[in-house]
């Protein structure tokens, strides 16, 4: 990594990969993007939606590796309650190329933004799907370093990292996409975290996905912070979706993530944790939204320990009551 820290580094600094301490922590500053900034991206339907006074709702798109027939399910459960799919690419998980996945979303009559990720993809191939991913007409990417594999997930089989997130927006704007960023409000070393999506805005992004945060007062915080110092970007920020314990329980054990715990207790204990959920969702949603300083949400998580077509169901619905 050049422009890290990455969204894994945990409370005591060391790497999620490995006990050694993040070479990023120690650092006052960000790193800064020096390069001149790309060429203007063309007018996506969520960015353009960004602008729009409603709030627009991306939601995770949960599915099976390389299975086309749920994709296609899934999405048409999911197209008219959001503006957007977010389709994930997760390290314990190969699924079908990013460009593969776009031509299946838009058939079942989703609009795709696709994370690409760098782990297992040098800047050719990333290249190679970039221009890809522009020919089929896809909304939008979400440029993430990507997830190092765990130990014991394909160890027999190298990991790349030849870019990292930042650099990887500035090749996906150079090439006309419209650009998405992540960024970890919560993941250490805080300091550093509005600083960093300063200088992705100048490396190309033009629309930032943070990750998930305990209240609507931490993301207003967060984002004022980035404001002050001079980014400009549209910001969605996640809302947890979970109506059982497996579907808490995933989003509880991943690093750089913080979810309200008498939130989760509060649903995980109702008599109908399921209705719960969805209500918490919702509610949780409307909170960001009211701050008055997010474009929109992102539905985020498993959803439903139930199947991914019921928990397509209930992201469905929450998106829905977020819109009427």
């Amino acid at each position: 990594m050049v422009f890290g820290p990455c969204g894994g580094v945990r409370e005591d600094l060391s790497c999620e990969l490995d006990p050694r301490p993040c070479p990023f922590s120690a650092r006052t500053q960000p790193v800064p993007w020096l390069e001149p900034a790309p060429r203007s991206a063309p007018d996506s339907n969520l960015l353009r939606l960004t602008r729009s006074g409603r709030p627009v709702v991306l939601t995770d798109l949960s599915v099976p590796p390389y299975d086309a027939e749920l994709v296609a399910t899934v999405t048409g459960i999911l197209a008219e309650s959001c503006d957007a799919l977010l389709v994930g690419e997760h390290q314990d998980a190969p699924d079908f190329p990013p460009t593969l996945m776009a031509r299946l979303v838009h058939a079942a009559g989703g609009n795709a933004w696709v994370t690409l990720t760098c782990r297992d993809r040098n800047r050719v191939v990333l290249e190679q799907e970039l221009v890809g991913l522009r020919e089929v007409g896809v909304d939008g990417v979400l440029c993430v370093t990507g997830d190092g594999r765990a130990p014991d997930v394909r160890p027999d089989v190298p990991q790349v990292f030849d870019l990292d997130g930042t650099r990887l927006a500035a090749l996906a704007a150079s090439h006309g996409l419209s650009v998405a960023v992540p960024e970890s409000p919560a993941a250490a070393p805080q300091r550093l975290r509005p600083g960093r999506l300063l200088h992705k805005q100048r490396a190309g992004a033009h629309l930032v996905v943070l990750n998930h945060l305990g209240s609507a007062e931490q993301v207003a915080g967060f984002v004022s912070s980035a404001r002050e110092i001079g980014m400009t970007l549209p910001v969605v920020a996640a809302v947890a979706v979970y109506t059982d314990a497996r579907s808490a329980e995933v989003l509880a054990t991943l690093p750089g993530l913080e979810l309200d715990r008498e939130r989760v207790r509060h649903v995980r204990d109702a008599p109908d944790p399921e209705r719960a959920g969805i209500d918490s969702a919702v509610e949780e949603a409307r909170r960001v939204l009211d701050t008055g300083l997010v474009a929109g949400v992102n539905l985020s998580g498993l959803a439903s320990g139930h199947g991914f077509v019921h928990a397509a169901q209930v992201k469905a619905e929450i998106g829905r009551r977020i819109r009427s």
